[in-house]
């Protein structure tokens, strides 16, 4: 069974401040505005349209939550890198998601978003390291393999596991198909571990 097979939407924030109150739990998943996260999120939650999936990158511009039970949030952050947006926004979206990343006590983990044709950016790699500072676990996604063989999908996938062994060796990576449905019962897997070690 999947862990967010009962996803909904419970609110969109634009302000740190504004972020739901509760005593539960957050796993957050954030990437690249054409990383393909909302497609992600769709495919883990079984809903086709709970993320709104668009042909324009950046267009996830607040704080999505759903509810996957009472005391557990899937939280779907604004997409970062090629939104065609003014600098202002870009700005606080920026400072946004430093934010959250680094203070939100009831975030337990982030999953990031990662095309495989293209992972550890610059902007992937300052992402990685702003959360890692809390000590709080990772794991990436890469996301699209079925655009690859599978040799160079693993190829790719041991290059960016190599990477990470340098100077992230807790982040854990794994590959994924949203058309295919490739690699949804090991993001289950992984980020079940997360809420029974939170015991939530």
């Amino acid at each position: 069974m999947s862990l967010f097979h009962d996803a909904s939407f419970y609110v969109s924030v634009n302000q740190f401040q504004d972020l739901p109150v509760h005593s539960g739990a957050e796993i957050a998943f954030a990437g690249r505005s054409n990383a393909g996260k909302s497609s992600v999120i769709n495919t883990l939650t079984r809903r086709k349209k709970l993320a709104f999936v668009s042909k324009l990158p950046g267009r996830t511009q607040q704080i999505n939550y759903f509810r996957i039970r009472d005391n557990l949030f899937l939280v779907d952050l604004p997409g970062y890198g090629f939104a065609k947006v003014p600098f202002e926004i870009r700005h606080h979206w920026e400072s946004l998601l430093s934010e959250y990343l680094q203070t939100q006590k009831t975030l337990v983990g982030l999953v990031l978003i990662m095309d495989i044709r293209h992972p550890l950016k610059e902007l992937d790699l300052q992402m990685l390291e702003w959360f890692s500072i809390t000590g709080k676990p990772m794991h990436i996604i890469l996301t699209k393999s079925d655009k690859l063989s599978r040799n160079r999908a693993h190829s790719t996938l041991k290059q960016v596991k190599d990477r990470l062994m340098l100077h992230y060796p807790s982040v854990s990576v794994q590959l994924f198909s949203s058309l295919k449905v490739v690699g949804v019962s090991e993001a289950n897997e992984a980020l079940y571990n997360w809420i029974e070690n939170k015991q939530v």
